[in-house]
């Protein structure tokens, strides 16, 4: 972990940042602004999330760029790498879209029916963040 594991610490824990700014404080707080509507909101949602995924998929890149030049993806820490991949697959392209598909039929006016979706979105997040917080941790006291 020589001259990437800078990088890699770097990428993250400013993922964990990202991930803990926009899923656990502006997703529900833009609720509570005065004069923000659930349309408005949902609106504002999609377009934040949808950022974060593409600023999420730059990080496991260059996560996983500098792990292959490093020559460490057959370290134990490195396991920690296929779990977010998969958490990430499948917030991008299960989740996103049907969350995304609900919202716009909210907007337009026909609500959806109840659903446990959000919850399954939190439960990956909490999960990308201890992964990423672990492997983070495990890749510093290596490079110590």
């Amino acid at each position: 972990m020589s001259k990437y594991g800078p990088i890699i610490i770097a990428s993250v824990f400013t993922w964990i940042g990202f991930v803990c700014a926009i899923s656990f404080m502006e997703a529900w707080l833009k609720f509570r602004a005065p004069g923000v509507t659930v349309p408005l909101g949902l609106g504002i949602g999609r377009l934040v999330f949808g950022a974060l995924n593409k600023v999420e998929w730059v990080f496991m890149i260059a996560i996983l760029t500098c792990v292959l030049a490093d020559g460490t993806w057959r370290s134990a820490i490195s396991l920690f790498l296929p779990g977010l991949m998969i958490i990430l697959l499948l917030q991008t392209f299960w989740l996103l879209p049907v969350l995304d598909a609900r919202a716009e039929a909210h907007i337009s006016g026909t609500p959806p029916g109840p659903s446990y979706l959000h919850f399954y979105y939190v439960g990956m997040e909490l999960i990308k963040v201890a992964c990423l917080l672990v492997y983070g941790i495990l890749v510093f006291k290596k490079m110590a």
